[in-house]
């Protein structure tokens, strides 16, 4: 006895070789029907006796392909439609969420027919299968087909229409699949295909830099060991002193750079090939290293047989160049010349980036992956982030998709970007969003966009929260938390800068129960780029618990200039912020007078503590207007007065300020047990293993898909926006 069943399969099943898995199963069954993509899920006919259907649904689950995700089957009984075999048809539409699969690295079977000249594809850069390739950045629209993408101007040969067409072949329904007769072509100038390849390699060999049009976006590249290409690279970037990515051949060759454990190495070689940061083996900085994860990346790193420098291809400050149009305007004044290609890239992507297995920088690889939403959102809400490591997130039903990191929000050219993320988002999941969700300050370019719902429309949402919310909503908290938001600065609900904060919340509210002592920023934004001043801010304004007085040992030029604005409140707003209390101990310490980077006074005070160990500096926590108040002057004091090795100082200060964090949680717990950690200070893991151990009796959580700075932020908008449109206990 046979019946027929109609089989809707959710999940990540588009665009990672499901339809034809799905036609393998049913042939080794030998049940009858059909499949096909239908809006962003799989509908399959399915006509057998129930063992082998139930077989064979069992099987949709265990032998899934390797980069699906089989989130819900759904049944339903069906009328035999006559088939005698089973067949893949074309796409449908329907309403409904979507997954959008990331951008996978070259599959190792592709790699080994790039580089064997017997194979016609040899030295092709441009080779893909269904385990690999280019995705989210040249989809146009779902369901996920060659002629929704940006490969839709290249008709298939007759040898690729055949593999295309073979179930048995591994490029069957690889949408973006081509060859050197059918497919895209590289250019340099005018010269085209290999030659075009031999040209770039020969620049970079010659100490040059090549504007490279990757997956998601041009990138600069230079030869790492030329130190006068690299300088150059750094002040045509605006960076003189912040890390360059470098791409290494293999595992072998990264291992020569850093020690390179398990973890990192499962992490370097996965479909997704973010750059990873680990410890460099000549000591100081960490260096951020990946591997090639397009044919052309292997290709240009064959060729030069060198490591390359490989950075984001922009002008300081503006997004990722995607246009062929814009790249010859932008970046080839810069640069010594451009490869490009002629496959239209659709969305900009750049590099993802992990520390310590955290996510830095959610972007090519990992986005735009699902998330999950503690509480279903009734209705679609797009979370428009905040100002840095800006990115957008929609909230549709039990899901948030996050969108990739767009950068600094603080220009024309970014917002464009912003506004095109945000409608690829809404396009691809098929969603208009009912309401926005923004951040407090009324100066981001994220909340002025907000302005285009109406008032009732808007769901203000404080940074703090939504940096604590980020962390908890990615694990999956329930109930109430302890929030732990240590950052830069963000807007209070009170008015005030707020950056080193503890708050008692659930996902639709919070109080704040705890924070950091206030200290003035002298200049307002020039301190956040000169920890010097933001010392001489603690030195001389900060918020006055008692006789404490820190030492002024600095003899500072601006000293006095900084103390007549501190005394007279010209443009020294106070802030409770963690992050600049990082700054003034890095410049106190002489480790960073000026920022060059966002973050870099941090990123050295953590450097410098590597290796090093001690007891904390004093501290105190004082009750004040109902909370509990650290008082960082008497750690200061100390720091500056200690005498120690400027290493030693360095870790007793992180020793500090994680035994202050713990003394915060325990006083406010209120019998709550989960402590969420948010904000960017945490991307400093020597702080987040210490406040683990310090609340060890304690759940301590972090965020690992979603990065604990600011770009994380839109998910965490996403996740309360959701909690205060449902209601109820949240």
């Amino acid at each position: 006895m046979t019946t027929t069943e109609r089989i809707e399969v959710h999940g990540t099943v588009q665009g990672v070789g499901f339809r034809p898995q799905v036609l393998r199963l049913a042939t080794e069954l030998g049940i009858r029907g059909d499949v096909r993509n239908v809006g962003g899920h799989v509908v399959i006919t399915a006509c057998g006796t129930p063992d082998t259907l139930s077989a064979f649904r069992l099987a949709l689950r265990e032998r899934a392909p390797r980069h699906a995700r089989v989130d819900d089957i759904t049944v339903t009984p069906h009328e035999d439609i006559g088939r005698t075999g089973f067949v893949v048809l074309d796409s449908g539409f329907a309403a409904g969420p979507r997954t959008i699969v990331p951008d996978l690295a070259t599959c190792d079977a592709c790699v080994a027919e790039l580089f064997d000249p017997d194979d016609r594809r040899y030295r092709y850069p441009f080779i893909n299968c269904t385990d690999c390739g280019p995705r989210a950045t040249i989809v146009k629209s779902l369901p996920y087909d060659r002629s929704r993408t940006s490969m839709r101007g290249f008709p298939l040969c007759t040898w690729c229409c055949a593999e295309y067409h073979d179930p048995a072949d591994r490029r069957f329904h690889a949408e973006p699949v081509a060859c050197p007769d059918c497919g895209p072509r590289l250019r340099w100038g005018d010269v085209r295909g290999n030659e075009a390849l031999h040209v770039s390699a020969r620049v970079m060999a010659r100490g040059g830099i090549v504007a490279v049009k990757g997956v998601g976006g041009y990138q600069l590249i230079c030869d790492a060991a030329d130190e006068d290409a690299v300088a150059r690279l750094r002040k045509l970037k605006h960076r003189p002193r912040k890390p360059l990515a470098v791409m290494v051949r293999d595992l072998a060759e990264a291992r020569t750079l850093s020690a390179v454990d398990g973890e990192a190495a499962e992490l370097l070689q996965s479909p997704a090939a973010p750059i990873v940061v680990l410890p460099s083996h000549t000591g100081g900085l960490d260096v951020g290293l990946f591997l090639p994860y397009s044919p052309l990346h292997h290709l240009l790193i064959r060729g030069l047989g060198r490591p390359l420098v490989v950075t984001s291809g922009n002008r300081s400050g503006e997004p990722i160049v995607i246009s062929d149009e814009e790249a010859a305007a932008k970046l080839g004044p810069m640069v010594d010349g451009i490869l490009s290609h002629d496959r239209p890239i659709l969305e900009r992507y750049d590099d993802s980036v992990v520390r310590a297995g955290r996510m830095v920088r959610r972007a090519r690889g990992f986005a735009p992956s699902r998330l999950p939403l503690p509480v279903a959102s009734p209705a679609p809400v797009l979370a428009l982030g905040a100002q840095l490591k800006h990115t957008a997130a929609l909230a549709v039903g039990d899901h948030a998709v996050l969108g990739p990191h767009t950068g600094d929000l603080e220009n024309a050219e970014t917002l464009t970007a912003f506004e095109r993320t945000a409608d690829a988002l809404c396009r691809w999941q098929d969603a208009s969003p009912e309401y926005c969700a923004h951040d407090l300050h009324p100066r981001y370019l994220s909340t002025g966009y907000a302005t285009r719902w109406s008032r009732e429309r808007r769901i203000p949402v404080q940074h703090h929260h939504a940096h604590v919310a980020a962390t908890a909503a990615e694990h999956g908290v329930r109930g109430r938390f302890i929030g732990v938001a240590y950052d830069g600065l963000g807007l209070g609900d009170d008015g005030t800068l707020w950056g080193g904060e503890i708050l008692l919340a659930t996902y639709r509210d919070y109080r704040r129960v705890g924070r950091f002592g206030r200290a003035p920023l002298p200049g307002g934004e020039a301190a956040v780029r000169r920890p010097s001043r933001m010392a001489l801010g603690y030195l001389h304004g900060a918020e006055d618990f008692g006789a404490e007085s820190i030492p002024d040992t600095r003899r500072a030029a601006e000293t006095v200039l900084v103390r007549r604005m501190i005394e007279r409140q010209v443009n020294s707003p106070l802030a409770s912020s963690a992050g600049r209390l990082f700054d003034a101990a890095s410049a106190l310490l002489g480790l960073c007078e000026e920022n060059s980077y966002e973050g870099e006074a941090a990123v050295l005070l953590e450097a410098a503590a590597a290796g090093h160990d001690g007891p904390s500096f004093d501290w105190k926590l004082h009750r004040r207007d109902g909370m509990w108040v650290y008082d960082p002057v008497p750690t200061l004091r100390d720091l500056v007065t200690c005498g120690d090795p400027t290493g030693v100082a360095a870790a007793r200060f992180h020793t500090t300020i994680a035994e202050v964090t713990a003394a915060l949680v325990r006083e406010v717990a209120d019998g709550v047990t989960t402590v969420c950690l948010g904000g960017g200070v945490f991307q400093n893991r020597r702080l987040v293993d210490a406040v683990t151990r310090e609340l060890g009796d304690f759940q301590v959580l972090v965020g690992e898909r979603v990065p604990v700075n600011d770009g994380g932020i839109s998910y965490g908008q996403a996740a309360v926006a959701a909690a205060r449109l449902a209601g109820g206990e949240s």
